[in-house]
């Protein structure tokens, strides 16, 4: 949980670049690629992750409505990236404008439960976290390279000229 906005606004850039990293990575021709009838699509899942943008912060009223919610996936990565990076740069000036450290504590009632509004924060970075790490398994199987998050990819250590870790 955040105990101040700053901390949070640090982080959730950095992720929010993560997360643009990997939608970078993304091809057109592989967003609706099924690799499992019960495993989501790459593009299915980057659109979740961008619609919880607008859907969690709508529900914890830091926007007014959640405008993606029946918003369809768009077709080509590039519209992906562009709804993910405007909306996550909207959140991210919501939380800044209207939320305060010491207000971080105060309790909103979000799915039938009471969370703090500094849980719902950490909530919104995981969530993409988890979400990030399947796109990566589904990109694998469709034989997309893997940028490295929190080190080196596969791709990475092979260009550096080193052999991967085990």
């Amino acid at each position: 949980m955040y105990r101040t906005i700053a901390d949070f606004l640090a982080e959730w850039r950095t992720e929010t670049d993560d997360t643009l990293k990997i939608f970078g990575a993304l091809t057109d021709e592989a967003l609706f690629s099924s690799i499992h009838p019960d495993v989501r699509t790459l593009g299915r899942l980057a659109w979740h992750i961008t619609q919880t943008l607008t859907e969690m912060p709508a529900r914890a009223g830091l926007v007014p409505a959640d405008t993606l919610e029946h918003v369809p996936c768009p077709p080509v990565v590039a519209a992906i990236k562009e709804q993910y990076a405007t909306h996550a740069a909207a959140l991210a000036a919501a939380v800044q404008a209207q939320w305060t450290d010491a207000g971080l504590q105060e309790q909103v009632e979000m799915y039938g439960e009471q969370w703090a509004k500094g849980f719902i924060l950490r909530v919104l970075v995981t969530h993409q976290i988890h979400h990030r790490a399947q796109m990566t398994v589904v990109m694998r199987q469709l034989g997309l390279k893997v940028p490295g998050i929190y080190g080196p990819s596969k791709e990475e250590w092979a260009a550096w000229g080193m052999p991967a870790a085990e």
